[in-house]
Formats: C-alpha cells, sequence, structure tokens
C-alpha cells in the first residue's frame, strides 16, 4: 500500500479503504492506494504550516537553489518518470516523455524566481513620499491533480508554489498516484525542507478535507467540469484563492486553403493523442466550405493506420484507456452518437481490441455531427473524433461558441485574413493557428475560458505567480 508524506515520514495510513491501481496495459493491478480522509489530510496540512514558518522567512535565491537541484534530479531520472507514467496510465513512452518535458519546464520557470518574485517601487509619488509593494507568500496550499498527467499537472502547481515561499499539500489522482510519489521523493533527495511538500493519498474524502481546511489558503484544482465547479463553489465558499481547471470540447477548423499534409498528422495526434485523455485534445474538426471530402478521406484512411497496444511497445501509436469503467463510458458515447444519426466510418470498439487484456479501444470517427448531436457538445475523454460541416467561418464560429465549454480551439488555414477572424471571435482561451494542441509554454497562463475554467489567475506562467503570492504596499516619508 502507499504511503502519505506527511513532514519527515512516509506514513501509511491505518483502517483506510484501499482502492486498486492497475497497469491500463494488463489489468493488473500493480499497487494500493489508501483513501485518506479528514485525519490524514490535516495532519499533512499541521506539518505544512509548521513548515511554513521557517521555509517562508527563507531567501529566494536559497530557494532558488534547490530548485536548480530538484529539476537536475528531474532531468536525471526523466526516463524513469516516464516508465512510471507509462506503466500506471498506459500512453506510449513518447508521449510520456512529452509530459515529463512539458513538467519540468515548469521547473525551469520556476527557477526564474529572483525576477518573477520582484514588486515594484516608486519614488516621491507626492512631496517626500515613496510607495513601494513586495510579493508575499500565502502560506499553506494545496493542489488537486487529475488522472492524465500524473507528473505534468503536479510539476505546474508546486514547483512555483514552493519557490514563492508557500507550503504545499498534494493530492494526486487515485488511478494515477505513483508519479506524485516518486516526484516528492526526489524533491526531498534535492534538499528541500521536510514539511514543504506533503502528499495525501486519496479520493473525495481528502479532496473535501482539502476544501474546508482553515489552514489551507489556496487550492489548485484540474479535473472534469462538474468536479471543477464545485471545488470552485466549496474553497472559494470557505475563503480560498480558487483555479480550477474543467473539461473541454475542443473544435479543430479546417478551411478549403489548409495543407491537409500538416492538418491530417495533427488533427490525429490531437484526437488520438493520450488516447484522446487530455483536455486539449482535438475533439470535433469542423470542415468549411468545400474542405470535406479530401480531409475526411485521408482523416480514416491514416488512423486506421494507427497502431494500438501497450505504451512501452516500439511502434505504438496509441495506449490503452485508463480503467474498464472508462472504456464503457467512451463506448457508450460512440453508440449514442450512432443512435443520433453519426455514420462510425472508423469503428474502435473492435475485438481485436476489447477481447485482449488491458483497456484497449481503437480510434473512432463518427462523421455527420450536428451541433445538437452529444457528440458535438459533451465531454468524451477518449479517442473519438467527431466530423462535422460549416459553409462558411462565421458558421464555424458560431457552432463551437454554442459549447459550454472555451479551452482550446485551432484552424488550419494559409488566410491570414481567415486566422485573424478566428482569433478574435472564437470563445477559447488557447488558440492555435496551424498546430494542433495549442499548449501555452511554462512561461504563459494554461487560460481556460467559459466551463473549461473557474476562478481569475490560470495555472503556471506569470498568473500562477499571482496566484501564489499576495502583495503588500509600503507608504513611507523619510
Amino acid at each position: 500500500m502507499l504511503a502519505n508524506l506527511v513532514g519527515e515520514k512516509w506514513q501509511r495510513p491505518s483502517g483506510c479503504k484501499t482502492l486498486p491501481v492497475f497497469d491500463p496495459a494488463t489489468g493488473e493491478i500493480i499497487e494500493e492506494v489508501p483513501l485518506s480522509g479528514e485525519r490524514e489530510v490535516d495532519d499533512a496540512v499541521r506539518a505544512a504550516k509548521q513548515a511554513y514558518v521557517r521555509w517562508s522567512a527563507s531567501s529566494v535565491t536559497e530557494r532558488v537553489e534547490l530548485m536548480f537541484r530538484f529539476k537536475a534530479l528531474l532531468e536525471a531520472h526523466r526516463e524513469e518518470l516516464a516508465a512510471i507514467i507509462t506503466r500506471h496510465h498506459g500512453k506510449t513512452l513518447e508521449e510520456a516523455r512529452g509530459e515529463v518535458r512539458r513538467g519540468i519546464e515548469v521547473v525551469d520557470f520556476a527557477c526564474g524566481a529572483p525576477t518573477l518574485l520582484q514588486g515594484r517601487t516608486l519614488r516621491a509619488v507626492t512631496g517626500s513620499v515613496d510607495q513601494d509593494y513586495y510579493r508575499y507568500p500565502l502560506g499553506v496550499v494545496a493542489g488537486i491533480t487529475p488522472f492524465n498527467f500524473p507528473v505534468m499537472i503536479p510539476l505546474w502547481m508546486f514547483p512555483l508554489a514552493v519557490v514563492a515561499g508557500n507550503t504545499f499539500v498534494l493530492k494526486p489522482s487515485e488511478r494515477t498516484p505513483l508519479g506524485a510519489v516518486r516526484l516528492a521523493e526526489l524533491f526531498l533527495e534535492a534538499g528541500f525542507p521536510n514539511g514543504v511538500l506533503n502528499v495525501v493519498q486519496g479520493a473525495g474524502d481528502a479532496v473535501e478535507a482539502l476544501l474546508r481546511h482553515p489552514d489551507v489558503r489556496a487550492i489548485s484544482f484540474v479535473g472534469s467540469e462538474p468536479v471543477a465547479r464545485h471545488v470552485y463553489q466549496e474553497a472559494a465558499r470557505n475563503l480560498k484563492r480558487v483555479q480550477a481547471a474543467g473539461g473541454a470540447k475542443n473544435h479543430i477548423f479546417v478551411m478549403p486553403d489548409a495543407d491537409l499534409s500538416l492538418a491530417v498528422p495533427a488533427i490525429l495526434n490531437s484526437a488520438f493523442g493520450n488516447a484522446g485523455e487530455r483536455c486539449l485534445a482535438g475533439s470535433v474538426v469542423v470542415a468549411v466550405g468545400g474542405a470535406g471530402k479530401d480531409l475526411l478521406d485521408r482523416l480514416e484512411s491514416d488512423a486506421r493506420k494507427l497502431k494500438v497496444g501497450p505504451g512501452d511497445q516500439p511502434g505504438v501509436d496509441m495506449g490503452p484507456l485508463i480503467r474498464e469503467e472508462h472504456r464503457r463510458r467512451v463506448i457508450s458515447h460512440i453508440e449514442r452518437g450512432i443512435r443520433e444519426g453519426a455514420q462510425a466510418i472508423l469503428d474502435g470498439r473492435n475485438d481485436d481490441y476489447l477481447k485482449r487484456p488491458g483497456f484497449f479501444l481503437g480510434p473512432t470517427i463518427l462523421n455527420g455531427v450536428s451541433p445538437e448531436m452529444a457528440a458535438a457538445r459533451e465531454e468524451i475523454f477518449g479517442p473519438v473524433l467527431s466530423v462535422s460541416y460549416a459553409s462558411s467561418l462565421a458558421e464555424a464560429i458560431e457552432q463551437a461558441n454554442r459549447v459550454a465549454f472555451g479551452n482550446m480551439a485551432t484552424i488550419f488555414t494559409t488566410s491570414g485574413r481567415s486566422a485573424r477572424e478566428f482569433r478574435d471571435k472564437v470563445e477559447a482561451g488557447m488558440v492555435g493557428i496551424n498546430v494542433g494542441v495549442a499548449q501555452p509554454f511554462a512561461f504563459y497562463p494554461f487560460s481556460g475560458w467559459k466551463g473549461s475554467f473557474y476562478g481569475d489567475l490560470h495555472i503556471h506562467g506569470t498568473d500562477g505567480v499571482e496566484f501564489y503570492t499576495r502583495k503588500k504596499v509600503v507608504v513611507s516619508r523619510w
């Protein structure tokens, strides 16, 4: 059974129920995760609160020196971390390596704290009065992370938080907790003081305890839309800062002038990479004007060539889904799409996938998906690509803007005019032009809109610095 990190000790909770951690490629149980509750959360928060007294008073240069050591350890262990991701998530090793790299980029950004944490000053604002503001940490902050990026998303949160002088309680997904455990081990190895980072394993009870705890000053969350909304409402009701990233239904527009040799591989990677289990997955392709037939033929032809299998095997393009119940949920979405009138020109419900060990499902393309269908509106979070049609760019934008989510939208075109119109009018926080996945680098915020994000300051980038600090203004006359 996995343990919680509380201060300097790894503690296995006594009397807790457990859940299995699976290898999705085989269906075998590889670990048990304890379902910690209020008592275990309180232990971790108290350890973080005790560590905060000295950590918040440490110098920025000291914190950055430790962060550089942590980055060096992450670099040295990146293949090990990728293997851990693949083992308990299922994504391909290549995708896992990309996840580790994206996480390290945030650590790189955090190492710039001497610049990022600077305040401002204005001499002689009036008469002999000077005015300054300084950044201070918040206190104990917490992160609740999802199953689909078990290394990257924790690294989106705690490096920025602790380099700003906060202490941190991490609640990783109960489905993929192994990545967080290894990150915490490397964090301690880098020399960070005990209690600066604490890890609590668990599920809903642990989340609720963090949302209620009076000593937790801020909550960072990534997960599904209903849970993101709940986290936002409950944390705010308990007077905490909140950044809660939720679901998505991302649209990819293909204009008649698009370069299909660029667009098709990018769309397939966006839709089927990570088995579609990511909030930046391209879920709906909208063929605009005369772009439809050639685009559909090439999507179908190239998608049929994708190799599905265990993520640690060479040549595999797509791994399994995370759980059997999730596979059943994705299949129910495919069935509903067909009932509502879509045509499965490529159907992943193939016995070759369903009868092998593990939780495999092949890539699926649903053609003729209208904006009223569930396949055009609801997050599926699996390897299902819906194909829709619009007579004009304005109609395509209107179709995308109907959806309750606003995480990402992208366009493939050679027209600057079309790209500019799309950029300005589509209601999404991350916009791509001739890219399949518009993921910002670490020094920009992960900027969802509408039902894709609840809060004011987004995750990582300069928004992350603002979120994990508070400002003190000093007015002085000498």
